[in-house]
């Protein structure tokens, strides 16, 4: 599969939206927070400092399938710190093999030392599918005579 691109065309089109949370909010602030926004991870943050992220993956897994109470459990408990990061230059293809692998489904986007932004599978696919229809489109033009060049 030939996907070019890199992570900072998909975070461009996607804007610049971070959302994140402190590791002392409670496990419900961040369930809902997700709802509101209607994403399934968000970054934890302390003093503009990246130290975990915490998805509904975490949260079936280590609170409600294990009996604890969302509204007492803390972010900082249940979530993950072992992240896995991409860059800006990134290539797609290879953060959709690494996320395959790994079996993630969110990848926090560094700068250096400062989160720009993250993506999930969902924006890859986007992005892979986007960027074959193009490519479609334009064998499409050439072979109905639309090439000029």
């Amino acid at each position: 599969m030939d996907v070019s691109g890199n992570i900072d065309a998909i975070l461009a089109k996607k804007g610049g939206e971070i959302y994140s949370i402190w590791p002392e909010a409670t496990v419900f602030e961040a369930i809902e927070m997700m709802d509101q926004k209607n994403i399934g991870a968000l970054l934890v943050m302390q003093t503009n400092r990246l130290v975990g992220m915490i998805s509904e993956r975490d949260y079936t897994r280590k609170v409600f399938l294990r009996g604890k109470r969302s509204r007492e459990t803390t972010v900082a408990e249940i979530m993950s710190t072992d992240l896995t990061i991409a860059r800006p230059q990134e290539v797609v293809e290879n953060c959709l093999r690494l996320m395959t692998e790994k079996h993630i489904r969110h990848l926090p986007v560094m700068d250096g030392e400062k989160v720009v932004g993250i993506i999930s599978i969902g924006d890859l696919v986007k992005y892979v599918i986007a960027s074959q229809s193009a490519a479609i489109a334009h064998l499409e033009n050439y072979i109905h005579g639309g090439y000029t060049g």
